[in-house]
């Protein structure tokens, strides 16, 4: 069954068929860009994990490659779960979690490596450790890295006994044999129930702890999706652990998409991608695309760069290579046009900016800037429930630009150069409705405007 125009999304990285979620095993290697997926080909539905597999020269256009694992051994029968990559000795390893379902409908995971000399064919290493005492069968989504000193580090998502969350951290001299080392981030209270798809970013003035909380209860304008994905700043000590604050966690993006982040680090940049879903499962079957075999997507490549302990998420410059001829011109207070595609960025900045505003967007989202509040609220129509639901946050600096990246059925907002960011679906069949409309009192606004095309075989 193939994608409709209304829904494909065409310079996103999506399935060919079944259903994608997190992004796995993120490398740099043999020339190549290397982006893993949950992914399961046969269905809709969150079962038969393997991994998918797509690389680019360019993180930009991106090729298929065969599923990079599947499940075949009986510690990984029952799915492939998310985990890292790391290249050593011109070898890729990939980290992942085997999900076993036993006669009884009892669970265990695993957390296994295989290795590859080419980037295609992977051998399966096995299990590296026996589960850790004290925790669930919840322990999943290695993500490995290398110290200044030359040892390694896992560290794995975890659900305690008495079902809090925590991550743990384990220590290796030769990839293959590991010790455990306790708690990554030493805590007295509880924060959601389980974490997931942890990760970490060193930068040179500090270190991030990324991770995906569930179960945090909703405050206000925070923590309104079903789950969570955000992060504290602190420093990894000596011993691999985190020293850092839970009452510092921020959530990477506001949006109603956005979850199970992972990063790699090449030429000193620090890129991520998310899953861009965040949805009961309810919505998820709702989801339209459904009915043409295929759910979710990755979001975009973000370049992550740490500003006075916050991280910013900003779009890759290769992705300006998508762009064709633009449009440039100024808005008065008022003004309306017509995409020229589906798929466009549109690029506004603001001087003095002195006035709210709204931008409807294909008549189906919109933008709501107060400008007493310095806040940005995103609203949209939900597919299930017919309603009308928003997310909104105050933003800590005036606000100077947006650069939005539309498709058929997706949005990513990058705020202030990607200080704050929101990704969102959204569907609508009417393929003709492109029209995107400015409304302010007294604001002006610079833009440019670009239709986007990429390949993706």
């Amino acid at each position: 069954m193939s994608k409709s125009e209304a829904y494909q999304l065409k310079y996103h990285i999506t399935p060919p068929q079944g259903l994608l979620n997190d992004p796995n095993g993120l490398a740099y290697f043999q020339d190549q860009y290397h982006v893993f997926y949950q992914w399961n080909p046969y269905g809709t539905e969150h079962k038969n994990k393997s991994w998918g597999h797509v690389v680019s020269s360019d993180l930009v256009n991106w090729r298929r490659k065969k599923a990079a694992l599947v499940p075949s051994e009986p510690y990984d029968k029952d799915g492939i779960y998310s985990g890292g990559s790391i290249v050593h000795d011109g070898k890729l390893y990939l980290f992942y979690t085997g999900n076993v379902i036993r006669d009884d409908g009892s669970r265990e995971s695993y957390q296994c490596a295989a290795v590859s000399e080419d980037g295609e064919q992977f051998r399966k290493l096995g299990p590296l450790f026996e589960h850790p005492p004290g925790y669930t069968r919840h322990v999943r989504d290695p993500k490995v890295w290398q110290d200044s000193e030359g040892n390694w580090w896992l560290i794995v998502g975890a659900q305690r006994e008495d079902l809090t969350g925590d991550a743990l951290v384990y220590k290796s001299e030769d990839l293959i044999n590991w010790s455990w080392e306790g708690s990554f981030l030493e805590q007295e209270h509880s924060f959601g129930y389980m974490w997931e798809c942890p990760d970490v970013m060193r930068f040179p003035e500090n270190d991030v702890f990324v991770f995906s909380p569930q179960g945090l209860p909703e405050e206000g304008d925070k923590y309104r999706n079903p789950n969570q994905s955000g992060y504290i700043v602190g420093r990894i000590s000596e011993t691999g652990q985190f020293l850092g604050e839970l009452s510092g966690f921020n959530e990477l993006d506001r949006g109603f998409d956005f979850y199970a982040p992972q990063s790699f680090k090449i030429n000193n940049r620090i890129i991520m991608f998310g899953w861009m879903s965040a949805m009961t499962e309810e919505s998820e079957q709702a989801v339209p695309t459904i009915r043409e075999g295929w759910v979710h997507t990755l979001t975009l490549p973000r370049e992550m760069v740490l500003k006075d302990g916050v991280l910013h998420q900003q779009p890759l410059r290769e992705l300006q290579l998508l762009r064709q001829d633009g449009v440039h011109g100024e808005i008065h207070s008022r003004g309306q046009w017509t995409l020229p595609s589906l798929a466009a960025e549109v690029v506004m900045r603001f001087n003095n900016q002195s006035a709210s505003f709204r931008i409807v967007i294909r008549n189906a989202v919109l933008v709501d800037f107060d400008h007493e509040q310095n806040s940005l609220t995103v609203w949209r129509t939900n597919w299930l429930t017919n309603q009308k639901e928003h997310r909104r946050v105050v933003l800590r600096h005036p606000l100077a630009e947006l650069q939005m990246f539309m498709e058929s059925s997706s949005i990513e907002l990058f705020v202030n150069q990607g200080e704050e960011v929101f990704s969102l679906r959204y569907f609508l069949e009417d393929t003709t409705e492109r029209s995107m409309r400015f409304e302010s009192d007294s604001s002006e606004v610079v833009f440019s405007m670009y239709p986007l095309q990429r390949s993706i075989d």
